[in-house]
């Protein structure tokens, strides 16, 4: 292998992390110089908007439009996302090119005023910039008020500290990635605190028939978590789901068996309805359409008007 890779990547610590993981996967696996592959900061148009949820800009999608940009057109060789934050529908002209292996799932509440969900104060204040972690907080709790907080890791952790509010929700992954699981008061159970699809996962994408490519990210791809992911993007698929729906999930791996649980809520969270599917890994696409298509089938065609 003595090709060279261009990262592209955004240019958050988390991202940044993330990015030096591939790279550092690249060099070990082929034995490549250090520099023959190179990180590209890109800043795109979600890291520029902070006064507002991204729900009302556009979706997740802007997250990574400048870097699918920066692919298309030959600056970078391959782009490094969280899976969470990939659009149901990719680029035309990319593809997924692999999967790193999952880091745990599941999301932390980081109290200032108290450790725990059930401990906060009535009418304490959550923020999050998550319409899924919101709801489920609702859902459990529904006299907290949830207000959108958005920021890197570094800058939520700070604006906490300040006192802008009593509690945050974040991801346990991403936490423990910038060695800062120590400000995590309580690990919320995933079965009762579903996560984001896609949460703890690494998604790297390249150019659709970069035949070179994709051979070189073979070695770091994942097969466990690529069934487990393609799983939770095809229910993401049938129900649209994007930054204005609650959609939480998880697809897990045992061997060649693939069982999944996902569920959409109201933004208020008191209403929700999921679904399950159990079968082959090798089936994860249909699994998680079935799953889909179930969800569809019986939610309220109010619930059902947030999509779309």
């Amino acid at each position: 292998m003595s090709q060279t890779f261009r990262i592209g990547t955004r240019g958050s610590p988390l991202a940044l992390w993330q990015a030096h993981r591939v790279r550092d996967g690249l060099i070990e696996a082929w034995g490549l110089a250090p520099d023959a592959v190179e990180i590209v900061v890109i800043r795109t148009t979600g890291d520029a908007i902070q006064d507002r949820p991204l729900s009302e800009a556009g979706g997740k999608g802007l997250f990574v439009k400048e870097i699918d940009e920066a692919l298309l057109d030959g600056r970078v060789d391959l782009s490094v996302h969280s899976a969470k934050d990939l659009p149901t529908a990719l680029a035309e002209g990319t593809e997924l090119a692999a999967t790193l292996p999952r880091a745990d799932v599941r999301d932390v509440l980081i109290g200032g005023s108290a450790p725990t969900l059930d401990a906060l104060r009535e009418g304490a204040v959550v923020g999050t910039a998550s319409l899924r972690r919101g709801a489920l907080v609702r859902r459990r709790r529904p006299d907290l008020k949830v207000v959108t907080f958005r920021g890197n890791v570094h800058s939520r952790l700070e604006k906490l500290a300040s006192g802008e509010v009593d509690a945050t929700l974040l991801a346990l992954a991403g936490l423990t990635r910038l060695g800062l699981e120590r400000h995590a008061t309580e690990i919320m159970d995933a079965e009762t605190f579903p996560p984001a699809l896609g949460q703890g996962a690494i998604a790297v994408t390249a150019r659709a028939g970069d035949a070179a490519t994709r051979e070189a990210l073979a070695k770091l791809d994942c097969p466990a978590t690529a069934a487990a992911l393609i799983c939770e993007r095809a229910f993401l698929t049938v129900l649209d789901g994007s930054c204005r729906t609650p959609i939480a999930g998880l697809a897990r791996v045992n061997g060649d068996t693939l069982s999944f649980r996902g569920m959409v809520l109201s933004v208020d969270g008191a209403r929700a309805v999921e679904a399950t599917r159990e079968g082959a890994a090798s089936d994860a696409a249909a699994l998680g359409a079935a799953a889909g298509e179930d969800v569809r089938s019986r939610a309220p065609a109010d619930l059902l008007a947030a999509f779309g």
